[in-house]
């Protein structure tokens, strides 16, 4: 069965295509003698949650208040069930365009691979993980960066220096890891950008991507805004030191729309001698490429953690 995609653009989710017919039955009511269309308002969907769990891992979704975000925000944990009093190294896992904090769960085998380590999944709507350029209330860079690591360090054994905290994303929150990455090198000894929407903030606005195209605008700022330079990694590497960064680990699929910019950052990375490897496998920018690359990726990531394999 083939599972869902995240795209860098919102992907229609699981049962979404039934939600669009039955959106298209209009309510008509006559006003003044003028007949106004209203789509019929249809009851809320169940929310589908299938997380793959293993022997020896534990579970648990906590609900917090962030105050980047001024509202409650939810993230997902995965741990070994018995760890004693150790400090876990921490390796945050961001979700793509469309997705949740359930996903990574969901659609992969993550938790076989979270032996030693601590998994967490936060939320993270469709922001890119940025501070949002024309909104205050969206500042998810901070949410993730500042109240999110306060809050999981607050409930859980969690490693709070460099060297026990890695970053991983696919899509969308493939940029927001090396995006992250960039502007806090301090927090994180390993970074990886699955399949990263890596162009965005360079994209061009399209009066045929309208909606897209805006809220690009509104989570970047206008073309060439200090906003966008500032949240544009094909110009943040130019000015980073390389001493200072993590090691990176990019891949994208060969039948990706995203492989022609991925390369191009890889290659401005070896340009600019920042230590990184990259991967162009067989796929498509889906959970079924992601998920069978994972085992990949975390046995690099546990040498940078120095985290024993399991």
């Amino acid at each position: 069965m083939r599972m869902p995609t995240s795209q860098e653009a919102p992907a229609v989710r699981p049962h979404s295509k039934r939600n669009l017919l039955v959106g298209v039955l209009l309510l008509a009511v006559a006003i003044g003698g003028v007949w106004i269309l209203f789509p019929r308002r249809q009851p809320a969907q169940p929310i589908v949650d299938y997380p793959r769990l293993v022997p020896g891992m534990m579970m648990q979704d906590v609900i917090f208040y962030s105050e980047a975000l001024k509202r409650q925000m939810e993230y997902r944990v995965l741990m070994p069930a018995e760890n004693g009093r150790r400090k876990l190294p921490v390796v945050y896992l961001l979700h793509g365009g469309g997705g949740t904090f359930r996903d990574w769960s969901n659609y992969t085998d993550v938790a076989r691979l979270g032996t030693g380590l601590l998994l967490v999944m936060p939320q993270g709507d469709n922001s890119y993980y940025a501070n949002a350029a024309s909104s205050r209330q969206d500042r998810y860079e901070d949410y993730i960066i500042d109240d999110l690591a306060a809050d999981v360090a607050h409930r859980f054994p969690a490693r709070t220096d460099r060297e026990g905290r890695a970053i991983v994303g696919v899509s969308m929150g493939g940029f927001g890891a090396v995006n992250l990455t960039f502007h806090h090198p301090e927090k994180f000894i390993f970074v990886a950008g699955i399949s990263s929407a890596i162009d965005v903030p360079r994209r061009p606005f399209s009066f045929r991507r309208f909606g897209q195209s805006r809220r690009y605008r509104n989570l970047f700022g206008l073309s060439d805004s200090e906003t966008r330079h500032k949240n544009d990694p094909f110009l943040e590497v130019r000015t980073a030191d390389p001493a200072k960064l993590p090691y990176f680990y990019l891949s994208c699929g060969q039948q990706e729309g995203l492989l022609a910019p991925n390369r191009e950052f890889a290659a401005l990375l070896d340009r600019y001698h920042i230590a990184h490897e990259f991967h162009s496998p067989p796929g498509e920018h889906d959970w079924n490429r992601w998920s069978a690359e994972l085992p990949s990726v975390f046995e690099i990531l546990r040498k940078h953690l120095m985290v024993a394999d399991h």
